[in-house]
């Protein structure tokens, strides 16, 4: 049977480009999106899921597929706003919110400083109303809540060692007033006074380390609760508490310290008294 010609369809003509643009349309797959995890859980969504985007709820959109589902990063910028991430071709971001060729904001990557600064002139000089700014300049910016809280946690260790150390040294001070008899007894069946002051501040810094490895414990378990509560409040890997090498080492030293400096005062002042006066005669 003679194949049959369709005088409209003639190659070159523009019901042909017509047609073509209409069978691309239905037979082209679906175009992809990535959402992020918090959004594919709330909606239930998975990948390969067909979803229809659109700009007002709705409206008409364009149907597309769930390609991927972003875990969402640790970045605390990310904490304070909270919302759902869709992630589109720049020509589907185009069509949905009707912006044309604009944007809000664009990010450059280049090889090293020199290569930045070279691009923050030239984008700066581009035009007026253009402003670029380094990276870590805007990741400061928006991680200036964090830097207050860490100022505030910064006095409160602050006041917590300085009371930490009067503490430390009061119980001391009780713990060798109770054995004042016994130094007394030893110091005149002679017992000298370097023997003396080097068991009360032998004594003062075991009880200092072990009540600093103690504290690590209770450190660390409190922020395991805290990362605990707070990474599943804002669903987030962001670790919002971290103890470190170099914090355990600090309070550890500093710990040490203390009880070295409170236990040579509290054997001072017992060494310094005469041991018929530490019997009370």
């Amino acid at each position: 049977m003679p194949a049959r010609r369709f005088p409209f369809l003639t190659p070159g003509s523009t019901m042909t480009a017509l047609v073509l643009a209409v069978l691309l349309q239905f037979t082209a797959p679906p175009r992809t999106i990535a959402v992020d995890a918090r959004l594919a859980a709330a909606a239930g969504l998975r990948v390969g899921d067909r979803v229809v985007v659109a700009a007002n709820p709705g409206a008409a959109g364009d149907t597309v597929v769930v390609g991927a589902i972003l875990a969402r990063r640790a970045d605390p910028s990310e904490i304070t706003r909270n919302a759902y991430q869709v992630r589109m071709h720049l020509d589907q971001l185009q069509s949905l919110i009707h912006y044309g060729d604009r944007v809000d904001r664009f990010a450059v990557a280049t090889r090293d400083s020199a290569a930045t600064q070279v691009a923050l002139r030239a984008i700066n000089d581009a035009a007026f109303g253009f402003q670029a700014w380094p990276s870590h300049e805007i990741a400061a910016e928006t991680s200036e809540t964090f830097r207050v809280v860490s100022r505030f946690h910064r006095a409160i260790g602050v006041i917590t060692i300085v009371a930490s150390a009067i503490f430390l040294l009061c119980i001391l001070l009780l713990r060798v007033d109770e054995r004042r008899r016994d130094i007394a007894a030893l110091r005149l069946i002679g017992l000298s006074r370097s023997t003396v002051l080097r068991s009360v501040v032998l004594e003062a810094a075991v009880v200092s380390v072990l009540g600093s490895a103690l504290g690590v414990l209770i450190g660390w378990g409190a922020s395991g609760l805290v990362n605990a509560y707070y990474q599943a409040f804002y669903d987030t890997p962001l670790r919002f508490s971290i103890i470190t090498t170099g914090i355990v080492l600090f309070a550890g030293v500093l710990s040490l310290l203390l009880g070295l400096a409170a236990g040579t005062l509290a054997a001072l002042r017992l060494v310094r008294t005469p041991p018929l006066t530490l019997l009370g005669r």
